[in-house]
Protein backbone atom coordinates (compact mmCIF):
# COMPACT_ATOMS: atom_id res chain seq x y z
CA UNK A 1 0.00 0.00 0.00
CA UNK A 2 3.02 2.40 0.65
CA UNK A 3 4.76 1.42 -2.01
CA UNK A 4 3.21 4.15 -4.49
CA UNK A 5 2.95 6.86 -1.97
CA UNK A 6 6.64 6.57 -1.83
CA UNK A 7 7.04 5.63 -5.79
CA UNK A 8 8.58 9.06 -6.77
CA UNK A 9 10.46 9.51 -3.53
CA UNK A 10 12.28 6.02 -3.41
CA UNK A 11 13.57 6.87 -7.01
CA UNK A 12 14.57 10.24 -6.58
CA UNK A 13 16.84 9.00 -3.38
CA UNK A 14 18.70 6.69 -5.38
CA UNK A 15 19.71 9.19 -8.09
CA UNK A 16 20.85 11.22 -4.92
CA UNK A 17 17.95 14.05 -4.94
CA UNK A 18 17.88 15.27 -1.06
CA UNK A 19 15.35 13.80 0.91
CA UNK A 20 13.02 17.13 1.90
CA UNK A 21 12.78 18.09 -2.08
CA UNK A 22 11.81 14.40 -2.67
CA UNK A 23 9.15 14.36 -0.56
CA UNK A 24 8.02 17.71 -2.14
CA UNK A 25 8.90 16.04 -5.28
CA UNK A 26 6.91 13.00 -4.53
CA UNK A 27 3.81 14.86 -3.25
CA UNK A 28 3.82 17.33 -6.18
CA UNK A 29 3.93 14.13 -8.93
CA UNK A 30 1.51 12.40 -7.14
CA UNK A 31 -0.75 15.55 -7.22
CA UNK A 32 -0.32 16.00 -10.82
CA UNK A 33 -1.22 12.35 -11.52
CA UNK A 34 -4.07 12.57 -9.48
CA UNK A 35 -5.52 15.76 -10.98
CA UNK A 36 -4.78 14.48 -14.09
CA UNK A 37 -6.67 10.98 -13.88
CA UNK A 38 -10.05 13.13 -12.16
CA UNK A 39 -10.13 15.06 -14.94
CA UNK A 40 -9.88 12.27 -17.31
CA UNK A 41 -12.28 10.30 -14.82
CA UNK A 42 -15.17 13.22 -14.68
CA UNK A 43 -14.75 13.91 -18.81
CA UNK A 44 -15.68 10.68 -19.61
CA UNK A 45 -18.51 10.05 -16.86
CA UNK A 46 -19.54 13.80 -17.91
CA UNK A 47 -19.59 12.38 -21.63
CA UNK A 48 -21.52 9.15 -21.22
CA UNK A 49 -24.11 10.44 -18.00
CA UNK A 50 -25.01 13.48 -20.64
CA UNK A 51 -25.31 11.42 -23.65
CA UNK A 52 -27.59 8.31 -22.19
CA UNK A 53 -29.73 11.19 -20.87
CA UNK A 54 -30.02 13.00 -24.37
CA UNK A 55 -30.98 9.63 -25.85
CA UNK A 56 -33.29 8.86 -23.46
CA UNK A 57 -35.14 12.08 -23.39
CA UNK A 58 -35.37 12.26 -27.00
CA UNK A 59 -36.89 8.85 -26.88
CA UNK A 60 -39.22 9.32 -23.89
CA UNK A 61 -42.96 11.30 -24.78
CA UNK A 62 -42.50 13.55 -21.14
CA UNK A 63 -40.60 16.73 -21.59
CA UNK A 64 -39.36 16.15 -17.76
CA UNK A 65 -35.69 14.38 -18.50
CA UNK A 66 -35.31 16.98 -21.19
CA UNK A 67 -35.52 19.87 -18.45
CA UNK A 68 -33.63 17.85 -16.34
CA UNK A 69 -30.59 18.15 -19.73
CA UNK A 70 -30.96 21.42 -20.45
CA UNK A 71 -30.85 22.61 -16.36
CA UNK A 72 -27.62 20.76 -16.30
CA UNK A 73 -28.34 17.79 -13.76
CA UNK A 74 -26.52 15.11 -15.37
CA UNK A 75 -23.70 17.27 -16.08
CA UNK A 76 -23.67 17.85 -12.07
CA UNK A 77 -24.45 14.61 -10.83
CA UNK A 78 -21.14 13.62 -13.42
CA UNK A 79 -18.78 15.36 -10.90
CA UNK A 80 -19.77 13.28 -7.53
CA UNK A 81 -17.87 9.86 -8.71
CA UNK A 82 -14.61 12.18 -9.10
CA UNK A 83 -14.97 13.75 -5.60
CA UNK A 84 -15.18 10.62 -4.03
CA UNK A 85 -11.93 9.56 -5.98
CA UNK A 86 -10.46 12.33 -4.61
CA UNK A 87 -11.37 12.59 -1.12
CA UNK A 88 -10.45 8.26 -1.01
CA UNK A 89 -6.94 9.16 -2.25
CA UNK A 90 -5.60 12.91 -1.43
CA UNK A 91 -4.45 11.55 2.31
CA UNK A 92 -2.44 9.26 0.03
CA UNK A 93 -0.95 11.99 -1.86
CA UNK A 94 0.01 14.28 1.04
CA UNK A 95 1.15 11.58 3.17
CA UNK A 96 4.20 13.08 3.97
CA UNK A 97 2.79 16.50 4.83
CA UNK A 98 -0.59 16.13 7.61
CA UNK A 99 -0.85 20.14 7.58
CA UNK A 100 -1.75 20.10 3.64
CA UNK A 101 -3.75 16.65 4.00
CA UNK A 102 -6.11 18.30 6.28
CA UNK A 103 -6.52 21.80 4.42
CA UNK A 104 -7.08 19.55 1.40
CA UNK A 105 -9.74 17.59 2.97
CA UNK A 106 -11.24 20.27 4.38
CA UNK A 107 -11.29 21.91 0.68
CA UNK A 108 -13.23 19.08 -0.89
CA UNK A 109 -16.03 18.81 1.61
CA UNK A 110 -16.53 22.30 1.12
CA UNK A 111 -16.44 21.66 -2.50
CA UNK A 112 -18.90 18.65 -1.55
CA UNK A 113 -21.41 21.22 -0.13
CA UNK A 114 -21.32 23.69 -3.50
CA UNK A 115 -21.73 20.74 -5.35
CA UNK A 116 -24.79 19.37 -3.25
CA UNK A 117 -26.01 22.72 -3.40
CA UNK A 118 -25.74 22.90 -7.33
CA UNK A 119 -27.56 19.70 -7.89
CA UNK A 120 -30.33 20.69 -6.10
CA UNK A 121 -30.36 24.22 -7.61
CA UNK A 122 -30.44 22.53 -11.01
CA UNK A 123 -33.35 19.68 -9.60
CA UNK A 124 -35.40 22.30 -8.29
CA UNK A 125 -35.03 24.50 -11.19
CA UNK A 126 -36.02 21.65 -13.63
CA UNK A 127 -39.34 21.12 -11.68
CA UNK A 128 -40.05 25.14 -11.45
CA UNK A 129 -39.73 24.30 -15.28
CA UNK A 130 -41.94 21.35 -15.73
CA UNK A 131 -44.74 22.76 -13.22
CA UNK A 132 -44.88 25.67 -15.42
CA UNK A 133 -45.61 23.47 -18.08
CA UNK A 134 -48.83 22.08 -16.36
CA UNK A 135 -52.35 23.62 -17.31
CA UNK A 136 -53.53 23.16 -13.93
CA UNK A 137 -50.22 25.23 -12.19
CA UNK A 138 -49.87 27.76 -14.95
CA UNK A 139 -50.87 30.86 -12.86
CA UNK A 140 -49.83 29.34 -9.44
CA UNK A 141 -46.44 30.74 -8.13
CA UNK A 142 -43.92 28.08 -8.49
CA UNK A 143 -40.74 30.62 -8.44
CA UNK A 144 -41.75 31.59 -4.96
CA UNK A 145 -41.95 28.24 -4.28
CA UNK A 146 -39.39 27.06 -5.38
CA UNK A 147 -37.14 30.27 -4.17
CA UNK A 148 -37.77 29.11 -0.33
CA UNK A 149 -36.51 25.89 -0.92
CA UNK A 150 -33.69 27.36 -2.75
CA UNK A 151 -32.81 29.67 0.08
CA UNK A 152 -33.43 27.19 2.73
CA UNK A 153 -31.05 24.90 1.04
CA UNK A 154 -27.98 27.66 0.60
CA UNK A 155 -28.35 28.62 4.08
CA UNK A 156 -28.00 25.64 5.16
CA UNK A 157 -25.25 24.62 3.13
CA UNK A 158 -23.41 28.25 3.96
CA UNK A 159 -23.67 27.64 7.54
CA UNK A 160 -22.62 23.48 7.02
CA UNK A 161 -19.55 25.09 4.87
CA UNK A 162 -18.51 27.34 7.95
CA UNK A 163 -18.85 24.72 10.55
CA UNK A 164 -16.80 22.74 8.45
CA UNK A 165 -13.96 25.21 8.02
CA UNK A 166 -14.19 26.26 12.01
CA UNK A 167 -13.91 22.67 13.21
CA UNK A 168 -17.19 22.91 15.09
CA UNK A 169 -20.03 20.54 14.78
CA UNK A 170 -23.07 22.27 12.95
CA UNK A 171 -25.26 22.21 16.14
CA UNK A 172 -23.31 23.71 18.33
CA UNK A 173 -22.47 26.37 15.73
CA UNK A 174 -26.32 27.05 15.04
CA UNK A 175 -26.83 27.22 18.84
CA UNK A 176 -24.05 29.89 19.24
CA UNK A 177 -25.34 31.73 16.35
CA UNK A 178 -28.98 31.71 17.41
CA UNK A 179 -27.08 33.06 20.72
CA UNK A 180 -25.19 35.87 18.72
CA UNK A 181 -28.41 36.65 16.59
CA UNK A 182 -29.37 39.65 18.53
CA UNK A 183 -26.13 41.61 18.13
CA UNK A 184 -25.29 40.50 14.69
CA UNK A 185 -28.93 41.82 13.07
CA UNK A 186 -27.83 45.26 15.23
CA UNK A 187 -24.51 45.26 13.70
CA UNK A 188 -24.54 44.15 9.85
CA UNK A 189 -28.70 45.70 9.86
CA UNK A 190 -27.77 47.18 6.42
CA UNK A 191 -25.26 44.50 5.42
CA UNK A 192 -27.86 41.47 6.11
CA UNK A 193 -30.46 43.53 4.53
CA UNK A 194 -28.30 44.21 1.67
CA UNK A 195 -27.95 40.63 1.13
CA UNK A 196 -31.11 39.48 1.26
CA UNK A 197 -31.98 42.40 -1.07
CA UNK A 198 -29.12 41.37 -3.67
CA UNK A 199 -30.58 37.21 -3.38
CA UNK A 200 -34.15 38.72 -4.25
CA UNK A 201 -32.68 40.66 -6.89
CA UNK A 202 -30.99 38.07 -8.49
CA UNK A 203 -33.61 35.02 -8.22
CA UNK A 204 -36.21 36.93 -9.23
CA UNK A 205 -33.82 39.20 -12.32
CA UNK A 206 -35.32 42.58 -11.19
CA UNK A 207 -32.55 44.43 -12.40
CA UNK A 208 -29.23 43.63 -14.71
CA UNK A 209 -26.04 45.88 -15.25
CA UNK A 210 -27.05 47.58 -18.31
CA UNK A 211 -31.10 47.83 -17.76
CA UNK A 212 -32.48 51.51 -17.58
CA UNK A 213 -34.49 52.07 -14.44
CA UNK A 214 -36.72 54.59 -13.36
CA UNK A 215 -36.66 55.34 -9.43
CA UNK A 216 -38.69 58.44 -8.44
CA UNK A 217 -37.95 58.12 -4.68
CA UNK A 218 -34.13 58.95 -5.49
CA UNK A 219 -34.16 60.99 -8.49
CA UNK A 220 -32.73 58.12 -10.87
CA UNK A 221 -33.73 57.90 -14.39
CA UNK A 222 -30.88 55.94 -16.43
CA UNK A 223 -28.66 52.91 -16.54
CA UNK A 224 -27.72 50.59 -14.23
CA UNK A 225 -23.98 50.15 -13.76
CA UNK A 226 -23.26 48.93 -10.81
CA UNK A 227 -24.74 45.88 -8.06
CA UNK A 228 -23.23 45.37 -5.07
CA UNK A 229 -24.42 43.83 -1.39
CA UNK A 230 -24.84 47.60 -0.48
CA UNK A 231 -26.13 49.59 -3.20
CA UNK A 232 -26.96 49.89 -6.87
CA UNK A 233 -25.49 52.57 -9.38
CA UNK A 234 -27.60 54.26 -11.76
CA UNK A 235 -25.87 56.74 -13.84
CA UNK A 236 -28.56 59.26 -14.82
CA UNK A 237 -28.94 60.81 -18.84
CA UNK A 238 -27.08 64.04 -17.53
CA UNK A 239 -24.64 61.61 -16.28
CA UNK A 240 -25.08 62.31 -12.55
CA UNK A 241 -24.92 59.38 -10.88
CA UNK A 242 -27.22 58.22 -8.60
CA UNK A 243 -27.00 55.50 -5.78
CA UNK A 244 -29.69 53.50 -4.18
CA UNK A 245 -29.50 51.23 -1.55
CA UNK A 246 -29.51 47.92 -3.06
CA UNK A 247 -32.68 46.70 -0.06
CA UNK A 248 -35.02 49.82 -1.52
CA UNK A 249 -35.09 47.16 -4.91
CA UNK A 250 -37.40 45.41 -2.86
CA UNK A 251 -38.81 47.51 -0.40
CA UNK A 252 -40.37 50.57 -2.81
CA UNK A 253 -41.51 50.91 -6.14
CA UNK A 254 -39.61 51.51 -9.13
CA UNK A 255 -39.75 51.08 -13.35
CA UNK A 256 -37.41 49.13 -15.14
CA UNK A 257 -37.65 49.31 -18.79
CA UNK A 258 -36.05 46.29 -19.69
CA UNK A 259 -39.44 44.96 -21.10
CA UNK A 260 -39.72 47.47 -23.59
CA UNK A 261 -35.88 47.73 -24.09
CA UNK A 262 -36.46 43.84 -25.94
CA UNK A 263 -39.79 44.50 -27.25
CA UNK A 264 -40.17 45.02 -30.73
CA UNK A 265 -41.21 48.36 -30.55
CA UNK A 266 -41.38 51.77 -27.88
CA UNK A 267 -44.93 53.28 -26.85
CA UNK A 268 -45.90 56.59 -27.96
CA UNK A 269 -49.20 57.31 -26.12
CA UNK A 270 -50.12 60.97 -26.18
CA UNK A 271 -53.34 62.40 -26.62
CA UNK A 272 -54.51 66.03 -28.81
CA UNK A 273 -57.27 67.91 -26.79
CA UNK A 274 -59.53 68.80 -29.24
CA UNK A 275 -62.08 71.85 -29.02
CA UNK A 276 -65.89 70.45 -28.22
CA UNK A 277 -67.82 73.48 -29.81
CA UNK A 278 -65.85 72.24 -33.36
CA UNK A 279 -67.13 68.58 -33.20
CA UNK A 280 -70.26 68.06 -35.88
CA UNK A 281 -72.12 66.28 -38.23
CA UNK A 282 -70.56 65.93 -41.72
CA UNK A 283 -73.30 66.58 -44.61
CA UNK A 284 -73.46 64.54 -47.90
CA UNK A 285 -70.99 67.68 -49.49
CA UNK A 286 -68.60 67.19 -46.08
CA UNK A 287 -67.99 64.31 -46.87
CA UNK A 288 -67.44 64.32 -50.68
CA UNK A 289 -65.13 66.99 -49.97
CA UNK A 290 -63.00 64.58 -47.53
CA UNK A 291 -62.77 61.81 -50.14
CA UNK A 292 -60.00 64.00 -51.75
CA UNK A 293 -57.73 62.74 -48.47
CA UNK A 294 -56.65 59.22 -50.38
CA UNK A 295 -56.08 57.50 -46.59
CA UNK A 296 -59.85 57.75 -46.03
CA UNK A 297 -61.54 57.38 -49.62
CA UNK A 298 -62.12 54.12 -49.41
CA UNK A 299 -63.38 53.49 -45.77
CA UNK A 300 -65.32 57.27 -46.65
CA UNK A 301 -67.06 55.18 -49.70
CA UNK A 302 -67.67 52.12 -47.96
CA UNK A 303 -69.26 54.02 -44.56
CA UNK A 304 -71.00 56.61 -46.47
CA UNK A 305 -72.80 53.58 -48.89
CA UNK A 306 -73.93 51.81 -45.16
CA UNK A 307 -74.91 54.25 -43.81
CA UNK A 308 -77.32 55.66 -46.82
CA UNK A 309 -78.56 52.32 -46.81
CA UNK A 310 -79.56 51.87 -42.86
CA UNK A 311 -80.90 55.73 -43.46
CA UNK A 312 -83.25 54.56 -46.71
CA UNK A 313 -84.35 51.31 -45.33
CA UNK A 314 -85.45 52.84 -42.32
CA UNK A 315 -87.58 55.64 -44.06
CA UNK A 316 -85.16 58.67 -41.76
CA UNK A 317 -86.23 62.19 -42.82
CA UNK A 318 -82.99 63.39 -43.74
CA UNK A 319 -83.67 67.20 -43.55
CA UNK A 320 -82.34 67.24 -39.81
CA UNK A 321 -79.08 65.99 -39.43
CA UNK A 322 -79.44 64.70 -36.20
CA UNK A 323 -81.95 61.59 -37.82
CA UNK A 324 -80.91 58.39 -38.54
CA UNK A 325 -76.96 57.75 -38.51
CA UNK A 326 -74.44 59.84 -40.05
CA UNK A 327 -70.74 60.49 -39.85
CA UNK A 328 -68.69 63.00 -37.65
CA UNK A 329 -65.77 65.19 -38.68
CA UNK A 330 -64.26 63.78 -35.27
CA UNK A 331 -65.33 60.44 -36.13
CA UNK A 332 -63.55 60.81 -39.73
CA UNK A 333 -60.13 62.60 -38.11
CA UNK A 334 -60.26 59.54 -35.86
CA UNK A 335 -60.56 56.47 -38.73
CA UNK A 336 -57.76 59.19 -40.48
CA UNK A 337 -55.29 59.06 -37.66
CA UNK A 338 -55.56 55.16 -37.24
CA UNK A 339 -54.67 54.86 -41.70
CA UNK A 340 -52.10 57.42 -41.29
CA UNK A 341 -50.37 55.55 -38.19
CA UNK A 342 -50.53 52.15 -40.33
CA UNK A 343 -48.78 53.84 -43.35
CA UNK A 344 -46.09 55.33 -41.16
CA UNK A 345 -42.79 53.89 -42.16
CA UNK A 346 -41.45 54.10 -38.60
CA UNK A 347 -44.20 52.70 -36.57
CA UNK A 348 -44.42 48.90 -35.83
CA UNK A 349 -47.59 47.22 -37.56
CA UNK A 350 -47.18 44.19 -35.50
CA UNK A 351 -48.25 46.25 -32.34
CA UNK A 352 -51.20 47.65 -31.36
CA UNK A 353 -52.33 50.97 -33.07
CA UNK A 354 -55.02 52.90 -31.90
CA UNK A 355 -56.77 55.93 -32.23
CA UNK A 356 -59.01 56.37 -28.90
CA UNK A 357 -61.23 59.00 -27.46
CA UNK A 358 -61.11 59.65 -23.52
CA UNK A 359 -63.80 60.97 -21.38
CA UNK A 360 -64.09 64.94 -22.18
CA UNK A 361 -62.76 67.25 -20.02
CA UNK A 362 -62.62 71.30 -18.98
CA UNK A 363 -59.81 71.29 -21.56
CA UNK A 364 -61.50 69.21 -24.24
CA UNK A 365 -61.84 65.92 -25.71
CA UNK A 366 -58.75 63.99 -25.72
CA UNK A 367 -58.05 62.18 -28.75
CA UNK A 368 -55.35 59.51 -27.48
CA UNK A 369 -52.77 58.32 -29.86
CA UNK A 370 -51.71 54.32 -28.32
CA UNK A 371 -48.97 52.94 -31.08
CA UNK A 372 -45.61 51.35 -31.17
CA UNK A 373 -41.99 53.04 -32.70
CA UNK A 374 -39.82 50.34 -34.26
CA UNK A 375 -36.43 52.61 -33.61
CA UNK A 376 -36.21 52.77 -29.41
CA UNK A 377 -33.54 54.98 -29.24
CA UNK A 378 -34.65 57.93 -27.35
CA UNK A 379 -33.57 60.52 -29.64
CA UNK A 380 -34.81 59.05 -32.58
CA UNK A 381 -38.24 58.25 -30.75
CA UNK A 382 -38.64 61.22 -29.92
CA UNK A 383 -38.31 62.70 -33.23
CA UNK A 384 -40.89 60.03 -34.84
CA UNK A 385 -43.21 61.19 -32.16
CA UNK A 386 -42.92 64.75 -32.65
CA UNK A 387 -43.62 64.42 -36.80
CA UNK A 388 -46.26 62.30 -35.89
CA UNK A 389 -48.39 65.01 -34.20
CA UNK A 390 -46.82 67.90 -36.38
CA UNK A 391 -48.39 66.11 -38.98
CA UNK A 392 -51.55 65.29 -36.94
CA UNK A 393 -52.03 69.34 -35.38
CA UNK A 394 -51.61 70.70 -39.21
CA UNK A 395 -54.27 68.10 -40.52
CA UNK A 396 -57.28 69.13 -38.14
CA UNK A 397 -57.88 72.54 -39.97
CA UNK A 398 -58.98 69.77 -43.30
CA UNK A 399 -61.91 68.43 -40.60
CA UNK A 400 -63.39 71.59 -39.62
CA UNK A 401 -61.58 70.59 -36.03
CA UNK A 402 -59.41 73.12 -33.54
CA UNK A 403 -56.74 71.85 -30.82
CA UNK A 404 -58.11 73.20 -27.79
CA UNK A 405 -56.74 76.91 -26.63
CA UNK A 406 -55.93 78.30 -22.97
CA UNK A 407 -57.02 80.81 -22.62
CA UNK A 408 -57.62 81.42 -26.17
CA UNK A 409 -54.09 80.55 -28.39
CA UNK A 410 -52.09 78.30 -26.80
CA UNK A 411 -52.49 74.60 -28.21
CA UNK A 412 -52.80 72.04 -25.36
CA UNK A 413 -51.07 68.51 -25.58
CA UNK A 414 -50.67 66.21 -23.04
Amino acid sequence: MDSYKHFIYDYLLTIGTNEAVAKYLNMLGLAIGLFIIIFLIDFIIRKVLIGVFSQFASRSKTNFDDLLVKNKVPRNIAHIIPLLIAIEFVPSVFYDFPSFETVMERGLKVYAIVLTLWIVRSILNTFKDYFKTLPNLKDKPIDSYIQVFMIFAWVVGLFSAIALITRTPFVHFITGLGAASAIIILIFKDTILGFVASIQVSINDMVRIGDWITFQKYGADGDVIEINLATVKVQNFDKTITTIPTYALISDSFQNWRGMTNSEGRRIKRALYIKQSGVKYLTEQDVEDLKSIQLITSYLDTRQADINAYNESNQVNKELLLNGRNLTNLGVFRKYIDAYLKHHSAINKDMMIMARQLAPTTQGIPLEIYAFSSDKRWENYEYIMSDIFDHLIAALPYFDLEVFELPSGGHYIQ
